[in-house]
């Protein structure tokens, strides 16, 4: 079991996300907020970011958590129809971006994969 810190304040989505992976054997906090998020960051296994929120700067997140020293894999999901936002995110250091689509559909595949690495 890893511990998944979960950045997401779409109410409904994130806890699809955060039961997903919870049924999935992982230890999930989620948060809706960028500050709290990051502090608890450090010590996760997995930090996992949605993108589709205009209130959050995921990008600017992980180039902090990236200028901190903090190596933890991040992941991040964004809405297909805004393909600009994937390529902001692998430019600040995301490890992955895939659609929301397929996080809903893969979300306990895309976490594992990542922790396998």
């Amino acid at each position: 079991m890893a511990r998944v810190v979960l950045l997401c304040p779409d109410l409904l989505f994130g806890s699809r996300v955060e039961g997903g992976l919870r049924a999935a054997g992982h230890d999930v906090e989620r948060y809706d907020d960028v500050d709290t998020a990051r502090a608890a960051a450090p010590e996760a296994a997995l930090l996992v970011v949605d993108l589709t929120d205009d209130r959050l700067d995921g990008p600017a997140l992980v180039r902090a958590l990236r200028m901190d020293s903090e190596q933890v894999p991040v992941l991040g999901f964004y809405s297909h129809v805004e393909p600009d936002v994937r390529v902001r995110a692998e430019e600040a250091g995301f490890d992955r971006v895939v659609p929301r689509s397929r996080m809903a559909r893969e979300m306990a595949t895309l976490v594992d994969g990542m922790l396998a690495r």
